[in-house]
């Protein structure tokens, strides 16, 4: 049997990282024996989806068991549906973590427990702020390509309606 447990450091003696998708460890232990092989987390820059690479890689080694402080909903659906038990909530170090494990002391999460988290709100920044104030820079709501401007040239009157046509209005005297 495999266990993962998410690390700080290369070793047992070192905390268990809260992170999941961006821990810089996982240390995959062999609970019976004691054995262990620690990992570098390739998934620890990446600009998205680290929850779900990471999972995928645990996946990949055969764990059976995931334990770490925090999993984000992404992860946490990636492990439950290839079957591997999520254990979350877990602090201390990754001998003790190991060791409460076999005990039998720890129970599998029954969800995430990190919120999904969106990327930052980088894109074009229209509204108040800037100075630009309700119309953008073009004063007071008016101009730009979303509404007319005012027209060059002579007005153009109304179109006339058949009841103009039957009664033309005169003129005042």
């Amino acid at each position: 049997m495999k266990i993962c447990v998410t690390a700080s450091e290369k070793s047992l003696e070192a905390q268990v990282d809260p992170r999941f998708g961006r821990c810089r460890y996982f240390i995959i232990v062999d609970p019976e024996t004691g054995e262990f092989e620690a990992l570098d987390n390739m998934a620890i820059s990446a600009p998205h989806g680290a929850g779900i690479q990471s999972a995928q890689t645990l996946v990949n080694k055969g764990v059976e068991a995931v334990i770490t402080g925090y999993v984000g909903p992404n992860a946490y659906q990636v492990l439950t549906a290839a079957g591997v038990k999520v254990i979350t909530g877990v602090t201390g170090t990754v001998k003790e973590a190991v060791e409460r494990y076999r005990k039998g002391s720890l129970q599998p999460t029954t969800g995430s427990v990190a919120p999904a988290q969106y990327g930052a709100g980088v894109g074009l920044k229209w509204g108040m702020g800037f100075g630009r104030g309700m119309g953008f820079g073009r004063g007071m709501g008016r101009g730009g390509w979303w509404s007319p401007g005012p027209t060059v040239g002579p007005p153009i009157p109304p179109p006339v309606t058949p009841l103009q046509e039957t009664y033309p209005r005169q003129a005042p005297t």
